[in-house]
């Protein structure tokens, strides 16, 4: 009796809350609901996932002051009793990251969460619920699927890791194509479904299919990882695609970085396994009954049509090869074989956290060129990184073949010198009306292609063995949401914007490569040199946390982080051990803190980030590291690549004196006070070492006074604060004196454009970045890019879509618009707006999707009044900062207007 009570006041009570938050002001809600910083997530197998959610309401000055987080079973659990999670009213404003503290989650659950909050305006409850679906919680649970193919590859036959180059010294290692198989299982259903969710990793990559339809609209999933380390698997609802009595599931299996053998272009070796395949399908029915599908060999198996595939290489189809209705029910596949269960490639299975690449944007054909008698080249505009989509009809066994290429030639065919040579698709035709077809293994940097084989429609005269009726380039890259928009009134910064979002675009993958075709590796310093650059106009919680496991499970016994991660290749000297690129290890994690909020980063990275800066230690001389790449692809009097205008020793210690600063930092914010002091002891011995080598007081010089050499020590506090005023001259007046021209390389333009924009000397980096005759963005626009290059004047035998030399990006939004944050502001719950109205531009319009909420920034300049709008998300504070006047106001949320006399 006293149990029913108690539940009885807990109902009463719920109840009231939940009519007090409905009575509510309608202009108060909670919105952008998230775990695990996803909408709606499908796949979480953390134990403790993390809600976040945005405040949204008219009043000015919105704080929240407590918040309730509850989480149910079923949306009517959540509705009067949560089963699984009640935080009580927690007095707080955190409205990211709370970490779920309930019961056990369980595998393939949907789960269902609400968020109630007080403010100092009222209370508030999200418009909607938020839901969130489990992967594969306990690693156990994996043991019964097993990995299976076509064919195994014999322990003979493994290359890893891969062999840069040809792989001529191999022998016959790597030069058997494999078989891209189709694989299928038949099943029965004869009771009433549930929920079915289907958990899969295919490797390199799969395609997906459940009675004849595809799975998910993912492009070469899973991402890509050290795969004897990890390997991702991804989770999809399929309740919907099930039927009663047969089902039959499909997939198609590429090599992806799993395989790279010996045919056509490839940037190294690989044989780690043939395609390979593990899933589970848990089919949860209305009674209560479960039933699982996994992968063993009962499976059946047969080649596909899709003949070669190489992520380097490209791909060929044979659709005479074509098994129609193979992954449907009523197929007889008698005459396939079963499938073989193979070795497993080592890696833990782990659910893909960060989004998925996917077809984002398509380029239909601007121009086209006949090169020569039966090639025909066509323009899409616009250099990004993608596949082709052709519908072609005509003759069984004819074969069309389309080269892509992001320059032309002077006879205007494709040039690939600088992208990777030879890379080519082909399509052999079945004969039957219009075909279409995508190759689903492979992607390249292209602008052209080159159509061999099919004459376009338009151009058709009759009597062609092929007749291409339409040819698409379709734009990939990782989905993650666009977070920023930036526009300004002189078209020149526009344009550059749009230059550099380009590459970022295009190099954003699984992981954050240096380019879209001639290496797709995850080279490693431009994701924390560019971090504000593509953390301004993308979501990259995701993917940079990934970057994090990537250098994690790539680091050395002896604490190396190499360049690259995942490090499928060793390279040689700095390719493989270059300070300014390892360091990202120390500088990505705190990154994601400052800018996002992510504690648990910091906590999982700690002992690599230790270890890292003891590598660094061991490889020093008096605390001078002297090795490496340098300031690569600055603009010397040689053609680029290594730095030529600023030692080496200085860009590496001075990045090594920026980690153990970053150190000092973290090691705080972890409460490890005697880290703290060790890497602050560290920290200072640098800074003495660094000094006496390369600063000459009397004339405030660093070294060679490049613009790097001046930029780097300015920026990480190297400066002695009674020099740092003649050093920052001495750098103005050596871009005055160098005629404004850009000399600094991919590590130092960083800090150069960080040092000006901090230091008030914007006008320097717009007069510098406004000239078109000299080698930089304006240049590279002025001789027809559409991508941003490798190189400043945009040689054609290096990359032409690089994202590396991008930090002007950063500019546009903490510069021109002023949006940052202030000093001590984590996650950008205290944002500092202080715009720049340089001479040239009239008016800037800006905004960013912070995790509180949406920053807005227009501000409009005539004669010498300048007009300011802002917009400050809630349960935010902003301080802002008027060019003219150098007025601060303090704000907290809400829209604004000022004025000022410049």
């Amino acid at each position: 009796m006293i149990k029913h009570y108690f539940r009885l006041c807990f109902l009463l009570c719920w109840a009231w809350q939940l009519q007090a938050f409905a009575q509510a002001p309608s202009r108060l809600s909670v919105t952008h609901l998230q775990c695990q910083a996803r909408t709606a997530p499908v796949g979480i197998d953390v134990p403790q996932p993390a809600f976040s959610w945005q405040l949204e309401g008219k009043a000015n000055n919105l704080v929240q002051t407590r918040y309730r987080v509850t989480v149910a079973s079923s949306p009517q659990l959540l509705a009067t009793a949560p089963d699984y999670w009640d935080s009580g009213e927690v007095p707080s404003a955190q409205s990211s990251f709370v970490p779920y503290q309930g019961k056990a989650l369980q595998s393939g659950r949907t789960y269902y969460w609400r968020v109630a909050v007080v403010t100092n305006a009222g209370k508030a409850q999200g418009e909607t619920d938020g839901v969130f679906t489990t992967g594969v919680m306990q690693p156990q649970e994996w043991k019964t699927a097993q990995w299976i193919g076509y064919e195994a590859l014999p322990d003979s036959g493994r290359v890893y890791p891969g062999v840069h180059g040809n792989g001529n010294k191999l022998g016959s290692k790597g030069l058997k194509r494999a078989v891209v198989p189709y694989l299928r299982k038949s099943f029965q259903l004869e009771k009433k479904v549930q929920q079915a969710l289907v958990f899969v990793s295919g490797l390199g990559q799969y395609e997906l299919y459940l009675n004849g339809r595809r799975v998910g609209n993912d492009f070469l999933a899973p991402g890509w990882t050290n795969y004897n380390k990890v390997c991702l698997y991804n989770t999809f609802d399929v309740t919907q695609q099930l039927q009663q009595r047969e089902n039959v599931i499909g997939a198609m299996v590429g090599n992806g970085f799993f395989n790279i053998n010996r045919e056509r272009y490839r940037k190294m070796v690989i044989a780690q396994g043939y395609p390979m395949l593990r899933l589970k399908l848990l089919i949860r029915y209305t009674d209560g009954s479960t039933n699982e599908i996994v992968t063993d060999n009962s499976w059946k198996t047969a080649p596909s049509p899709v003949t070669f595939t190489s992520i380097y290489g490209g791909e060929d189809y044979n659709a005479t090869l074509e098994q129609q209705g193979w992954c449907s029910a009523g197929f007889n596949d008698s005459q396939w074989q079963p499938a073989l269960t193979v070795h497993s490639p080592g890696g833990d299975m782990r659910a893909q956290r960060e989004y998925p690449l996917r077809v984002m944007d398509s380029f239909t054909v601007k121009k086209t060129y006949t090169a020569q008698a039966g090639k025909y080249v066509v323009d899409f505009g616009q250099n990004a990184s993608g596949i082709i989509r052709i519908k072609v009809k005509g003759m069984k066994g004819a074969v069309v073949r389309v080269t892509p290429a992001e320059l032309l030639d002077d006879n205007n065919l494709p040039y690939q010198k600088a992208s990777g040579s030879p890379y080519y698709l082909t399509y052999t035709l079945k004969g039957d009306g219009v075909e279409e077809w995508t190759p689903r293994f492979t992607y390249y940097g292209l602008r052209y292609a080159m159509v061999e084989g099919a004459v376009p429609a338009s151009l058709s005269k009759g009597g062609d063995s092929a007749q291409l009726e339409d040819i698409t380039f379709l734009h990939t890259r990782n989905s993650a949401p666009t977070a920023g928009y930036f526009q300004c009134s002189d078209t020149l910064f526009n344009r550059i914007h749009t230059l550099i979002n380009w590459a970022i675009r295009s190099n954003l993958a699984s992981v954050s490569t240096d380019c879209p075709h001639r290496e797709k590796l995850g080279w490693l310093e431009q994701t924390y040199l560019l971090r504000a650059c593509v953390g301004y106009n993308y979501d990259i919680l995701q993917l940079y946390n990934k970057t994090v496991d990537d250098m994690i499970e790539a680091q050395t016994p002896d604490g190396l982080v190499p360049d690259i991660a995942p490090e499928y290749v060793e390279f040689d000297g700095g390719f493989r051990d270059s300070p300014e690129w390892g360091s990202a290890s120390i500088q990505i994690p705190w990154f994601l803190y400052s800018w996002y909020g992510d504690k648990q980063v910091l906590k999982r990275a700690y002992d690599m980030m230790q270890r890292y800066i003891v590598y660094l230690g061991s490889r020093a001389n008096g605390q001078i590291l002297d090795y490496g790449l340098g300031d690569w692809y600055d603009m010397g009097p040689k053609h680029p690549g290594y730095a030529q205008l600023t030692p080496m020793a200085l860009t590496a210690t001075a990045i090594y004196y920026q980690d153990a600063d970053a150190m000092v930092k973290i090691a705080t914010v972890l409460g490890k006070s005697a880290d703290v002091r060790r890497y602050k002891t560290l920290a200072d011995s640098i800074r003495l070492a660094f000094n006496n080598k390369f600063f000459t007081p009397a004339t405030g010089v660093y070294a060679t006074g490049s613009q790097t050499a001046y930029a780097m020590p300015l920026y990480t506090g190297l400066v002695e604060g009674k020099y740092r005023d003649k050093v920052f001259r001495n750098l103005q007046d050596s871009i005055r004196q160098n005629n404004y021209a850009l000399t600094a390389g991919d590590i130092g333009y960083h800090y150069l454009v960080s040092v000006l924009s901090n230091g008030g000397a914007s006008q320097l980096l717009y007069d510098m970045n406004k000239r078109d005759d000299v080698p930089g963005y304006a240049f590279q626009l002025k001789h027809g890019a559409t991508a941003l290059t490798e190189s400043w004047p945009a040689l054609r035998y290096v990359s032409n879509n690089h994202m590396m030399l991008g930090h002007l990006m950063e500019w546009f939004y903490n510069g021109l618009a002023g949006i940052r944050q202030t000093g001590n502001s984590v996650g950008f719950s205290n944002i500092e707006i202080a715009p720049v109205p340089v001479q040239g531009i009239d008016w800037v319009k800006a905004g960013f999707e912070t995790l509180p909420g949406q920053v807005q920034v227009q501000w409009h300049k005539t004669g010498k009044q300048f007009t300011l709008d802002v917009t400050v998300p809630a349960n935010t504070k902003a301080r802002i900062i008027l060019p003219g006047s150098h007025k601060t106001k303090e704000v907290g949320s809400g829209t604004y207007s000022f004025t000022d006399q410049l």
